[in-house]
């Protein structure tokens, strides 16, 4: 399931993920699940037709990334795999960081990043500042934690988050 929360410059998309990494870290091995959420640059292109078409728009260059996730074999809500991705460069994440706050709060530590644009531009050495996206995605970071939430039980009821059919790919998202 892909959810796309979307305002002047800035988008957020949030998915059910299904993942075993190829070259885990000690203690990471096996498959996990969860939710992913990104923060993402989205582009407005230019009308295709006449002034009645739809605007063609795209979620755009990475900025951020979240996978709240946890071992498939593990406790539900243990939230043992959750990490971050503060820095892209290009299209491809900075390595997995693991934070103790994350962990322990995954929701509220996701509403407070969410309510500070500027905050997470930054530390994803992201130059330009978007105002009207900081004070809009700040109202409704409580949507998109409320999606987040549903998702994550639905990975938990079984019904997102499942294992790609057998031979298929090692990673299985709804919008990757």
């Amino acid at each position: 399931m892909l959810y796309v929360f979307g305002f002047e410059r800035i988008g957020v998309a949030v998915s059910d993920l299904y993942f075993v990494d190829p070259q885990p870290n000690k203690g990471q091995e096996g498959p996990e699940h969860g939710v992913r959420v990104e923060l993402r640059m989205l582009d407005q292109g230019e009308l295709q037709g006449t002034v009645y078409a739809a605007r063609p728009i795209s979620l755009g260059r990475p900025i951020w990334r979240v996978d709240l996730l946890e071992s498939v074999d593990g406790r539900p809500g243990s939230f043992d795999r959750t990490h971050h991705h503060p820095v892209f460069t290009d299209w491809n994440p900075g390595p997995r960081v693991f934070a103790r706050d994350l962990s322990a709060d995954p929701l509220g530590w996701l509403a407070e990043r969410l309510s500070d644009l500027d905050g997470v531009l930054k530390q994803a050495n992201v130059d330009e500042t978007y105002p009207q996206d900081a004070v809009a995605l700040r109202e409704r970071a409580h949507e998109i934690i409320s999606c987040v939430e549903g998702a994550l039980a639905d990975v938990r009821a079984g019904r997102l988050g499942t294992a790609p059919p057998e031979g298929g790919d090692s990673i299985r998202a709804s919008w990757l």
